[in-house]
């Protein structure tokens, strides 16, 4: 990658993912793209959300391998965690003034945040912070305070004890929970990150596809651990990082269990006509994939997998189109569940649907749209609306029986990243519309 300005980073980077979307940079390359992206996010997606949540001070601040998750989010690429107690300080004097940045704390964050603690002239790094709070006098003091979001919740008990015990009475009555105001920063995705997201989910696909092929699986010998292990050392190979342990499993003729047996069963050897499902997580640039594809392990004899299997994956497309179908801006997530089953069953398509945002996290903040165990709605998360330039894994499942295997009820899992932009939901790197097949 040629060595460019930074304000040229992200075109040239997107120009090298575009002509060829399975790339991996280098780690010096990832950096800057990293950086600069971040500088758009805090100079564009902060302004915009402080005005709209009326808050005019938000605090972000952890200490040293106990960070709040939006505050790992905000550090530079080059710093791993925060150093020692970090506090960000975002001041909004108003439009059409800049919102202001400040890292209270004995070195600047990056170049997005300017020092302004200097231990020799005030040794106490709460009483300095109590001196910008007073000097700027906020009217609503954010802070990231949430039942129901982890993401938003990530203030310490003991750091808001002590922040509290600093403040003068009068700023301690101005503390507000920042919680809606942290989840929109964590969930908008900006147009440079959605142009370099194809570029991750091409990766995680391209992963997939090769993780179930005859080239990794070998019926009667490869196990499903075996599948796991290859994902996480192909993911290790390439220098990226998987999120969570890989999930296979296999359903067959005449098998038993329910849909958490599948999801955490024990090892089993893939044997020929087994249906195969791999549920994989990876991340890059700092956005997260969660994908599920299936595969189709043929008999001998077979040139394809049989029909009522092939029929019931595309009827779990149709339901894929259901449930996209019904995302609208500022419609919530419980909202769109119900429409979204309502309509399956009316298709008799017997539907669970646990799709989720995607993005800074793989379960990343924003509407909950079900979960495999609250099928009547999410209190809380599924009651936060959906909105523009967001990023939701497409999760559900649909269950099917199979005539080839004597009526059996099978259930196809899928999951695909996609985003809602201008009122449609756009899979990042198209999905799987047939099954993988192992020949």
């Amino acid at each position: 990658m040629i060595r460019t300005t930074a304000a040229a980073t992200i075109l040239v980077a997107t120009s090298v993912l575009a002509a060829d979307p399975g790339v991996i940079l280098p780690m010096r390359e990832r950096a800057e793209v990293i950086d600069s992206l971040l500088r758009q996010r805090l100079d564009t997606i902060v302004p915009d959300l402080m005005r709209e949540h009326d808050i005019d001070m938000w605090i972000v601040l952890g200490r040293e391998y106990n960070e709040d998750p939006v505050l790992k989010t905000m550090l530079p690429a080059t710093w791993h965690s925060a150093r020692r107690r970090t506090i960000l300080v975002f001041h909004d004097p108003g439009a059409p003034a800049e919102v202001e940045r400040l890292a209270v704390s004995r070195y600047p964050v990056g170049d997005s945040f300017a020092s302004s603690w200097d231990p020799s002239k005030q040794p106490n790094q709460w009483a300095r912070l109590t001196e910008i709070i007073e000097s700027r006098n906020p009217k609503r003091i954010g802070l990231n305070i949430s039942e129901t979001w982890a993401h938003a919740d990530g203030l310490s008990h003991s750091q808001f004890e002590a922040l509290h015990a600093a403040l003068p009475t009068e700023f301690q009555a101005r503390i507000v929970s920042a919680e809606h105001l942290a989840v929109g920063w964590l969930e908008t995705r900006l147009p440079a990150e959605m142009d370099i997201y194809a570029s991750v989910c091409r990766i995680a696909h391209e992963i997939m596809a090769e993780a179930l092929s005859e080239r990794v699986i070998q019926p009667g010998v490869t196990t499903t651990d075996d599948v796991k292990w290859w994902c996480r050392e192909r993911v290790n190979e390439l220098g990226l990082q998987d999120w969570f342990h890989p999930i296979v499993s296999v359903q067959r003729p005449a098998a038993e269990g329910d849909f958490l047996d599948m999801m955490a069963g024990g090892e089993q050897i893939i044997r020929r006509g087994d249906l195969i499902h791999l549920d994989l997580g990876i991340e890059y640039l700092r956005l997260h994939t969660d994908t599920q594809q299936m595969a189709y392990v043929l008999k001998r004899g077979e040139s394809e997998p049989p029909e009522g299997i092939q029929r019931a994956f595309r009827r779990g497309n149709e339901m894929q189109d259901i449930l996209t179908s019904h995302f609208a801006q500022g419609r919530t997530g419980n909202e769109v569940l119900k429409l979204a089953l309502d309509e399956a069953k009316s298709r008799g398509i017997n539907a669970m649907v646990y799709t989720h945002p995607v993005g800074s996290h793989g379960h990343a903040a924003g509407p909950a749209i079900g979960m495999w165990d609250k099928q009547g709605g999410v209190p809380g998360s599924g009651e936060y609306p959906i909105r523009d330039n967001t990023a939701y894994a497409i999760e559900l499942s649909i269950l099917e029986p199979i005539p080839e295997w004597d009526g059996m009820e099978v259930r196809f899992m899928l999951e695909e990243d996609a985003v809602f932009e201008v009122g449609r939901v756009t899979y990042i790197d198209g999905r799987q519309t047939k099954l993988h097949v192992i020949r």
